[in-house]
């Protein structure tokens, strides 16, 4: 099992920064992938960012490339997502997911899909203000 916690959501203006943190805990082993997600009331949960551990291999979804950072502490056993130049339609519930590795290779909508992560946070509101 692994025991994923997100912090640093919260509300802010247009054009200012957050950063997200989602500790970890659990083996290793089922957190190859890690990534970060987010839904509106109403639609589908899309992914935002992913990092493949071993590679430092980053994706990102178009609507936040340029925008958002995602990185991580490993000795920290901790995830973040530095948000910049928000936008109202970033409002969302972010939520940190971890994932086992795969067999096959993996394309950039397949890091960002949900079906590769088995473990998921609680959540965080992120609200940005125009």
């Amino acid at each position: 099992q692994v025991q994923l916690v997100e912090s640093g959501g919260g509300s802010v203006q247009a054009g200012g920064s957050l950063r997200l943190s989602c500790a970890a805990s659990g083996p290793a082993y089922y957190s190859v992938f890690m990534g970060w997600f987010r839904q509106v009331p109403g639609k589908e949960r899309e992914g935002v960012a992913a990092l493949y551990v071993p590679s430092g291999t980053t994706y990102y979804a178009d609507s936040v490339k340029g925008r958002f950072t995602i990185s991580q502490d490993s000795a920290k056993n901790t995830l973040y997502l530095q948000m910049n130049s928000l936008k109202p339609e970033d409002t969302a519930m972010y939520y940190c997911a971890a994932g086992p590795p795969s067999s096959r290779r993996i394309t950039d909508s397949q890091a960002l899909g949900e079906t590769l992560y088995k473990f998921w946070g609680q959540g965080i509101q992120v609200t940005v203000s125009s």
